[in-house]
């Protein structure tokens, strides 16, 4: 059994972030020593390895919980798999969102725009400025 320094540092998490996993139901609650001590067994080293490796996956904390109590439920099968491909999905218009987002500032940078209220009344700045016509027509 492993005392929550040598739990986290096993991990690679701090000992707060230990406990407050353990708060959110991530982790499965420790025995007791005799003294109060939390104890863990080798497990939940191993579920906090998988815990940071969803979150560099970029699964939220709530996915990453839903996702260990499938694996709780199904016998480890956690339906990684459907849940990678929402995610890359996800990330993958994240990143067009991105591209434009790019695009657009190096427009601006381009077109030399120094004041977003001037440009906003111009013509011809390339950032995109919702008119009010356009916002008559989405918000009837």
């Amino acid at each position: 059994m492993l005392r929550v320094g040598q739990v986290a540092d096993a991990a690679g998490v701090n000992k707060e972030t230990l406990r407050y996993y353990e708060r959110r139901g991530l982790i499965t609650p420790p025995v007791r020593s005799n003294g109060g001590h939390r104890l863990y067994d080798d497990a939940a080293v191993t579920t906090l390895r998988v815990i940071k490796a969803a979150q560099r996956l970029g699964f939220t904390l709530d996915e990453v919980a839903d996702l260990l109590e499938l694996g709780r439920r199904r016998g480890r099968s956690s339906g990684l798999q459907v849940r990678a491909r929402e995610k890359l999905a996800e990330v993958d218009q994240r990143m067009a969102d991105l591209a434009t987002i790019r695009e657009n500032l190096v427009a601006a940078l381009d077109a030399g725009c120094d004041d977003l209220h001037q440009c906003a009344s111009s013509d011809c700045c390339p950032i995109p400025f919702v008119s009010l016509a356009e916002v008559g027509r989405t918000n009837p």
